[in-house]
């Protein structure tokens, strides 16, 4: 089981300097993907972000979400968030140093539960941290 970050999946769906690398692991895995669906609100907001920010207008929010729909209807596993994933995850980021966020702490947190045994992210900080809940960052490409 691979755990997918936020990160990953924006690349999936939108044209984004980390698109190629990730459209190229997803392409030849053959594991159970999976993600909390604690993505699927930072999916809105990313989106909503880059239409803000002038990166996509509305109809490519729109086919970015459709292709979200596809992915989590076919390939993708999301979730639950338990209550204890976000007690998990706060205590991941009393560790100033980690440089976790929340958001990606309870990414970690749900990651670890589920058992996953490997993190896609595009995120620095995120595979720095993957190493604490015994996640083996996949190694991507970006060119």
């Amino acid at each position: 089981m691979i755990y997918v970050d936020t990160s990953a999946i924006v690349a999936l769906i939108v044209n984004e300097p980390g698109s190629a690398a990730v459209t190229a692991w997803y392409a030849g895995s053959k594991s159970q993907i999976v993600s909390a669906a604690w993505c699927v609100t930072e999916l809105g907001s990313a989106l909503g972000m880059k239409q803000r920010m002038s990166q996509i207008d509305a109809m490519q929010v729109q086919a970015a979400w459709e292709r979200f729909e596809r992915l989590a209807g076919n390939d993708l596993r999301l979730l639950p968030v338990e209550p204890a994933d976000f007690h998990r995850a706060a205590m991941l980021t009393l560790d100033a140093a980690s440089g976790l966020r929340a958001g990606d702490a309870l990414h970690l947190a749900c990651a670890e539960r589920a058992g996953a045994k490997s993190l896609v992210t595009l995120d620095a900080t995120m595979a720095k941290n993957a190493h604490r809940v015994k996640l083996k960052p996949v190694a991507l490409t970006v060119g």
